[in-house]
């Protein structure tokens, strides 16, 4: 029987090993969190930090990073400001010029999406829901009546796709200033809300940056 359990013991310890193994093998592999881009938007009145969503609204985070990435909102204005509800930019010039534009994007809004929340960025858009493409705007208060809705009164809300992190208290200070009626547009601020320049942050750790 000595020499049985002799024998015994290495194929119970090889049976361990190949347990292990196989389980290892069928674990679920592990999917890294996606990266939330962050972009500074450097205003007249202080800098703005915005978290992005892209795991919730892909395609409207990419068609905004392109818009930062090229440029195209450094020297725009907030041209329209309504306090208790939002203030909106990213399109017109000091002039109140409307810069050209690429193509609409898909509306990603859903009822079950993220909410226009107090200090959340959404899209500006026409009524076509469809029709987004460079303005957006952020929530002063929380705005319900702005998001997509489902059931019989289904209807395509203002897609969000990110919130401030950082600078909240200079999106208070833009919706206080005096506005007025300019060139066929109100809620126009009385003097240029300027967008200087909006910059895509190097993340974390990104040596390469």
């Amino acid at each position: 029987m000595k020499h049985f359990g002799m024998f015994v013991r290495p194929f119970l310890n090889i049976g361990i090993i190949i347990g292990l193994s196989a389980a290892l093998f069928c674990q679920e592999p592990q999917v890294a969190p996606q990266v939330k881009p962050r972009v500074a938007l450097n205003t007249s009145y202080g800098t703005v930090v915005l978290e992005l969503e892209p795991s919730v609204a892909p395609q409207t985070v990419e068609n905004f990073l392109n818009y930062v990435k090229s440029g195209y909102y450094d020297g725009t204005i907030f041209h329209r400001v309504i306090a208790g509800f939002m203030i909106q930019g990213g399109g017109f010039t000091a002039k109140m010029e409307e810069k050209p534009a690429n193509s609409p994007i898909r509306n990603e809004s859903k009822a079950d999406g993220l909410k226009n929340l107090r200090g959340t960025i959404a899209m500006a858009r026409l009524n076509d829901p469809h029709s987004a493409t460079t303005q957006f705007f952020i929530n002063l208060v929380d705005n319900p009546v702005l998001d997509s809705s489902s059931g019989a009164a289904a209807r395509m809300g203002y897609c969000v796709f990110g919130r401030v992190v950082s600078g909240m208290e200079y999106v208070d200070k833009i919706a206080k200033v005096k506005t007025i009626r300019r060139m066929g547009h109100t809620d126009v601020p009385e003097f240029p809300v300027r967008l200087v320049k909006a910059t895509l942050l190097p993340v974390e750790g990104d040596d390469a940056k």
